[in-house]
């Protein structure tokens, strides 16, 4: 009756066909309506390598970098693999040990005629199919957690994506109106070179002038250096390489909105389908169960039962049949260790829950401030200040070509409205982010907020050696 038990549980633990990537996709295409591969073997991936050459022989628009990096990210791949570690488990608990088979042999020579003792047996851990149910039940919780903190891996890794992308073309866009900068004030300082060689300037004008020049020419340097770490931070993320990361980005940012989104229930929705969150209250249920489990196996976590035969006298005596029962005696250890740590660990578990909670409602409040008043500067740059630089610039042309103010002044004004147009951009940059990280903070934890405690996220709290 026992092996015919193990025989039909063994053949009901086994792995599905799409190792829980399914929710995960649909996750991906749900909240990004973006594509996901998981490459399970070594070899590349023909169809994925296709489709991000196709991608990258276009400039870039930002949903086609999120499209790669959730395609080509190596660390993502490595991510999809906890699905796979997480489904062995679960199999592997609904899954009886094997049976042990023991045999003790001994034999000596009375009386000219050699006598044996043989004892055989062979017994299964009836404990464990008593207690198989909950185990499953808590692995299976588990791979539910594992599930939800994989894909939140895939929303993080497409809002960086994001990120990376706007500050990419913005560090692009800030190098050419710096080399614009740049050029006005070399254009400056040789005309004061110029004319104090012919003693109508003083040396304090033209050190003023030749300043501007090393200003700008610093700031250019500066500029290309962090035009070109934004670049690979994207190609890193992209997880491109080779003749890959001469891929061509747009020559400027999106345009801003035309109103920036109201969200009153910023903090309902985002306690509601937060990936974390959802992770952790089927972490925290996957505790609980295992507590009682725990509880279960606190005296004995071992009983075997199974046929056995002895064999006494010569070989020509037949055995005599029965059977063997073995179990573990509670006489030493009472494993009020093991409850008290399986305790603690769910207490642990439900203030991480509660705090997460905190966390979460505060870094979406915050990211919604932060969106709104990015936008609000974003805006006044865009329609204040930028407007106001190009109308002074115009006036003080009409003053140029009137004969009212000299060159310097003009190009001292261009390099005022080159710079403001650059700190628009900055701004503009700065609003883009800010949604990436609204969205973020909406569906996930922040990258700066604190992951579980390592005893509440080990796979290893499990009872009774099961």
């Amino acid at each position: 009756m026992v092996a015919v038990c193990a025989a039909l549980l063994g053949g009901c633990a086994s792995f599905s066909n799409d190792g829980g990537f399914d929710a995960v996709r649909q996750v991906a295409r749900e909240r990004l309506n973006q594509d996901l591969e998981w490459r399970r073997s070594a070899e590349p991936g023909g169809g994925v390598s296709v489709r991000v050459d196709e991608l990258l022989a276009k400039p870039l628009s930002v949903d086609d970098a999120v499209q790669i990096a959730l395609l080509n990210n190596r660390g993502l791949q490595a991510n999809f693999f906890d699905l796979g570690i997480s489904e062995a488990e679960l199999v592997q608990a609904g899954r009886l040990p094997n049976p042990h088979f023991s045999m003790f042999r001994a034999s000596r020579v009375e009386n000219g005629v050699r006598e044996f003792k043989i004892e055989q047996a062979l017994t299964f851990n009836i404990f464990s199919l008593l207690i198989l149910p909950q185990a499953v039940e808590v692995e299976k919780r588990r791979f539910e957690q594992t599930k939800h903190v994989v894909s939140e891996a895939v929303l993080r890794l497409a809002a960086d994506t994001r990120k990376a992308f706007y500050a990419a073309v913005a560090a692009e866009e800030s190098v050419r109106y710096m080399a614009q900068v740049m050029e006005a004030a070399e254009a400056s300082a040789e005309l004061a070179r110029r004319m104090a060689q012919v003693g109508n300037f003083s040396r304090l004008q033209r050190a003023r002038e030749q300043n501007f020049y090393a200003d700008a020419a610093l700031n250019f340097a500066r500029s290309e250096q962090a035009s070109f770490a934004a670049r690979e931070r994207l190609i890193r993320l992209m997880g491109l390489w080779g003749a890959q990361t001469t891929f061509t980005l747009p020559s400027r940012l999106p345009d801003l909105p035309k109103a920036a989104e109201d969200l009153p229930d910023v903090e309902a929705v985002a306690v509601s389908q937060r990936l974390d969150l959802l992770g952790i209250r089927v972490q925290t249920e996957a505790l609980a169960r295992n507590l009682g489990l725990t509880r279960t196996t606190r005296f004995i976590n071992v009983f075997e039962l199974g046929p056995a035969r002895v064999l006494e006298g010569s070989r020509s005596e037949p055995y005599k049949n029965g059977y063997e029962v073995s179990f573990e005696l509670p006489l030493f250890d009472w494993s009020g260790a093991k409850v008290a740590r399986a305790e603690a660990i769910y207490m642990q578990a439900l203030n991480v829950a509660a705090d997460a909670a905190v966390q979460a409602r505060s870094e979406v409040r915050e990211a919604y401030v932060n969106y709104r008043s990015a936008f609000d500067i974003a805006r006044h740059h865009r329609e204040e200040i930028v407007p106001l630089r190009k109308r002074i610039a115009d006036e003080n042309l009409l003053r140029y070509n009137g004969m009212l103010i000299g060159v310097f002044e003009l190009l001292a004004d261009a390099r005022a409205q080159i710079a403001s147009i650059n700190a628009a951009i900055e701004a503009q940059r700065d609003f883009w982010i800010a949604q990436s990280d609204l969205d973020m903070a909406m569906f996930g934890r922040s990258p700066a907020s604190s992951p579980l405690p390592r005893s509440a996220m080990s796979s290893g709290d499990r009872a009774g050696g099961h």
